[in-house]
């Protein structure tokens, strides 16, 4: 019972953080893609990215908000996570000085703290998979509809 609320806890605030981020990518386009395409590691495909990336994030949070899709919501967060958060240290470990192409607020935070808050994100994915595994292993075969 305990893990089911945690779970749940997490995949709401994974869907506030892609629904905030996809939102604010979209209401900013241009400046998103503009930023995007000022990288070194993803500037040629800044185009395709600012279609496809708040699409994939609206997407990943309607999986989340679905019980019985949520853990494939989990996976695609964590592949997500994943992604970004290693864009982040690649940027950090560059050297170069850009700002952050995230939109609102998170776009305030410094590449560090980035890092961190994307860290935490990544963790907190990690254990939701972790404590899904676990309910659907106890859950009988005729509940689960996959």
């Amino acid at each position: 019972m305990k893990h089911k609320a945690i779970i749940e806890i997490i995949s709401f605030l994974l869907t506030l953080l892609f629904v905030y981020a996809a939102a604010a990518k979209l209401l900013e386009e241009t400046n998103f893609r503009h930023q995007l395409s000022l990288s070194p590691f993803v500037g040629q495909y800044a185009g395709t990215i600012a279609i496809v990336l708040p699409t994939v994030e609206l997407a990943t949070a309607a999986l989340l908000t679905v019980k019985n899709k949520r853990f494939y919501g989990l996976l695609a967060s964590l592949v997500l996570m994943f992604v970004f958060t290693g864009y982040i240290a690649a940027m950090l470990l560059s050297g170069i000085d850009l700002p952050c192409s995230c939109g609102g607020v998170i776009s305030s935070l410094s590449w560090k703290e980035h890092l961190i808050f994307n860290l935490i994100f990544l963790a907190l994915t990690i254990l939701a998979i972790v404590m899904e595994e676990k309910e659907r292993d106890y859950e009988p075969e005729t509940q689960r509809s996959i």
